[in-house]
């Protein structure tokens, strides 16, 4: 099997700086006497490092000109991929959303609500595209695989419809590690692929894209299963390579480290309509992928909530994307079809002080971006000789060349030579219009932290059977263990400011020690079966279930258990009760997993933590959620979803021997 050397272990290297292979990729320059770039390193390169000499920037324009010019002769480029999905190259601002995000999913109505997602989204400008996750970290825990996850999803073509409708594209996530969950076949029993899969699910929820998670190209074969009529825009994760331009219309800039002055994203250089969307999803500022994005012409990908983990974006970084959404999307044409001339439009003083400017021109307009990179604001004429009237568009009004830029900040300048383009005065109005320019949030930089809070554990009102285990009250000192993921365990960050982590550290087993505050209670020792649900679940005004009447009950999510528990008098465990009882509690066969009352929000993101294991263990991926028998000890954090009933999630009762004692949740904070 080839090695992705994107893949590689990061254990040798410091995982809060890019490792070698993210480092921008210097371009030797033939007009003074060096050997060309090589091909091969120019097909993968992420960045085109710009020289640190001024001097020689026009001599490494000719030269990326050059290189470009040469790939796609060379490699027999075909654009008839971007004429089939046009719209790709103007999806400029993403996110990527757990399907059951709170802001996207109502908990107590059990709907979706596209409206108040979307307008979490308005102050960075709106969004274009929306990837739903829908799977990972939670798929594993039984024999459902991706397509599943999706189809089981209640009213989820209306949800991609309603995003239609409010002119959102809608991108389904293709994970090709899911090799250990059921196989799909047709009607005549033949295996289907997972392209042939995919393009049924597309089909039926009529989603425009697919995100090829861990892969930078799709194979052949692939390519082949999901086409159709109606094509599907791929965008791969990280870099595609030159190849691979004509069929992958989309990529990430994840892991792209530029130059000092800032670079060229050789995927654009090459195919101009190529949408790129820079995302760094650990960072708490966003300023470099912005400033990247911004002298590129390119997107950004949203993700403030990675796998259930708060990232929010500050108030600075969403004003700043809020500005250069708003330009590219009134300069599309500028930025898809201007001449292109990177660090062209700032001056050589300006360079000195962190300064540069990149311009695009089309017939008698002159869009100029400029970024700084200092640590503080700078004010002065920055721009290069540049004719016409100039639109400082930021602001919003006319300009003398005089421009502010913050500390990591982004400018805009429109040259007019002529009549004004019919967008402008729109463009200005709405620049004026932002608060930014008066709010003094706009500068600041902090992280919008979120509490994750447990929800209230309810109190029983019946008395426990005589074979329950006891707990007693009391402080009791735990050594609580996971596997450590994106998803954290209590909604904590696991990889804050963090370049790329992964294995041996991203699926690493993490533990610590708890000292937990816990009221006297009893739990049962066995799971609730089947002939104990059915015989109480009427009254409850729940669905009998079906199985050996021994069995645990399964096919019943968090809210199902808490309506029984509360029926017959009882509360669930919570993590750490179990935790205690559980060298004493005793196992149903099959063995599943446990619900605990131990239900987690930030707001964004409910999450529980499930105990004891299953007899299932899907093998094949670290991404999958963990199985087979586990220790009490161990804990697997689940991020709740509107398909929780799971074959292999059950459930066991709990009860209040004392009502005096609150019960504390003993999380490390």
């Amino acid at each position: 099997m080839t090695i992705d050397p994107d893949e590689a272990p990061t254990n040798a290297f410091d995982p809060l700086v890019p490792r070698p292979i993210d480092l921008p990729t210097a371009v030797p320059l033939p007009a003074l006497g060096d050997e060309r770039l090589a091909d091969a390193a120019f097909d993968i390169a992420k960045i085109l490092a710009a020289p640190d000499d001024a001097a020689q920037w026009p001599a490494w324009r000719e030269e990326l000109a050059a290189l470009a010019a040469a790939a796609r002769s060379r490699l027999a480029h075909d654009d008839a991929a971007y004429d089939a999905v046009s719209w790709a190259a103007r999806c400029r601002v993403a996110a990527q959303i757990w399907l059951w995000d709170e802001r996207l999913w109502d908990w107590q109505e059990r709907r979706f609500t596209p409206d108040r997602l979307l307008a979490a989204y308005d102050d960075l400008g709106g969004l274009d595209g929306l990837v739903l996750w829908h799977t990972y970290p939670c798929i594993g825990i039984d024999e459902r695989n991706q397509f599943d996850w999706y189809r089981d999803v209640p009213r989820l073509a209306a949800l991609v419809a309603d995003l239609h409708a409010a002119g959102v594209r809608v991108f389904l996530d293709y994970n090709p590690w899911d090799t250990g969950t059921r196989r799909e076949t047709d009607a005549s029993g033949r295996e289907r692929s997972d392209g042939e899969s995919l393009r049924l699910v597309a089909d039926e929820l009529g989603a425009d894209g697919v995100f090829l998670d861990t892969l930078k190209q799709a194979d052949p074969a692939f390519l082949a299963a999901v086409g159709g009529d109606r094509p599907l825009a791929l965008e791969g994760e990280s870099r595609a390579p030159n190849e691979r331009l004509r069929d992958h219309v989309l990529s990430w800039s994840q892991w792209f480290a530029d130059s000092r002055a800032p670079g060229v994203q050789r995927a654009r250089l090459v195919e101009r309509r190529h949408m790129l969307h820079g995302v760094r999803r650990w960072n708490r500022s966003h300023a470099e992928e912005l400033q990247t994005a911004w002298m590129n012409g390119t997107g950004v990908l949203v993700w403030d909530a990675v796998f259930g983990v708060w990232v929010g974006w500050s108030a600075r970084d969403r004003a700043t994307l809020r500005t250069i959404s708003r330009v590219q999307r009134a300069c599309h044409e500028l930025l898809e079809q201007g001449e292109w001339a990177p660090l062209a439009g700032a001056t050589a003083e300006a360079a000195e002080l962190g300064v540069h400017g990149t311009t695009w021109t089309l017939g008698d307009v002159t869009l100029v971006t400029l970024v700084h990179r200092g640590d503080e604001p700078v004010t002065g004429r920055f721009l290069a000789p540049v004719e016409g009237a100039l639109w400082d568009l930021g602001r919003g009004a006319a300009t003398d060349g005089e421009l502010t830029i913050p500390a990591h900040g982004i400018a805009g300048v429109l040259a007019v030579r002529g009549e004004a383009p019919a967008w402008l005065p729109g463009l200005l109005e709405a620049a004026a219009a932002d608060p930014a320019h008066d709010d003094p949030a706009w500068a600041d930089a902090a992280f919008p932290a979120r509490a994750t809070e447990r929800i209230r554990v309810p109190r029983s009102s019946a008395a426990p059977p005589a074979d329950a285990v006891l707990v007693p009250a009391g402080a009791h000192e735990l050594r609580v263990r996971w596997r450590r993921r994106e998803t954290g365990l209590y909604g904590e960050a696991p990889y804050v400011e963090e370049w790329k982590p992964l294995p041996p550290r991203l699926h690493d087993e993490r533990e610590f020690e708890v000292r937990a505050e816990l009221g006297a209670v009893a739990i049962a020792r066995r799971e609730v079966s089947v002939a104990e649900w059915n015989a109480a679940a009427r009254d409850a005004g729940l669905e009998p279930r079906t199985g050996a009447p021994d069995a645990p009950v399964t096919h019943v999510d968090l809210d199902d258990a808490r309506r029984f528990a509360a029926a017959v008098g009882a509360r669930l465990p919570t993590d750490h009760e179990w935790q205690v009882a559980g060298a004493a509690l005793e196992r149903r066969s099959p063995r599943v997993w446990n619900w605990t009352e131990s239900e987690m929000t930030d707001g964004i993101t409910r999450r529980t933590i499930l105990k004891g294991g299953s007899e299932r263990a899907v093998t094949g991926s670290d991404w999958y959620a963990d199985g087979g028998p586990q220790p009490p000890e161990r804990s697997l954090a689940w991020l709740r979803t509107g398909i929780d009933r799971s074959s292999a999630i059950g459930f066991r009762l709990a009860w209040d021997l004392r009502s005096d004692v609150d019960h504390g949740t003993g999380d490390p904070r």
